[in-house]
């Protein structure tokens, strides 16, 4: 898991349209990169929504929002239009950009161990350099702790 103060590992990933997303296009403006286990579970879509209902705050900040999930982009795309989130959200089946992250591994889920995504968030400056990090994110208000950062 990237530490503040490092280099946030650059991507190229495919995003809900088709079209390719990658890290470094965004240098210059503060990004909330944002990894979640699945589309449209209520976890993820509490996330997902408290992010949509604060865009315009992070906009305001100059931030840009990008939500990662090993999904297909078809779902994302589903899940995108039914809760009309403004931010792009990509996929990462292979689980590289999870993994370089630290966002993919084991945890605990009804008492067994198993190996998922791990929710978490990284706010990573117009630099480049990762400012903040979320592991073990609470869906809830999670979007309001990230605000109170920017």
């Amino acid at each position: 898991m990237p530490k503040v103060g490092e280099k946030a590992p650059d991507f190229s990933l495919e995003g809900e349209d088709g079209g390719m997303v990658s890290l470094s296009e965004f240098r210059g403006r503060t990004v909330v990169l944002y990894f979640y286990p699945k589309d449209d579970t209520p976890g993820c879509t509490k996330e997902a929504c408290g992010f949509r209902d604060a865009y315009d705050e992070f906009l305001a900040k100059g931030a840009a929002v990008l939500g990662v999930s090993p999904d297909t982009p078809a779902s994302h795309g589903r899940f995108k239009s039914k809760h009309s989130l403004p931010f792009r959200l990509l996929a990462d089946p292979g689980k590289g950009t999870l993994r370089a992250y630290g966002a993919w591994g084991e945890k605990t889920m009804y008492g067994k161990k198993v190996e998922g995504v791990l929710r978490s968030t990284f706010v990573i400056g117009p630099d480049g350099i990762v400012k903040a990090v979320f592991p073990k994110v609470k869906p809830e208000g999670h979007a309001r702790e990230i605000l109170a950062i920017l």
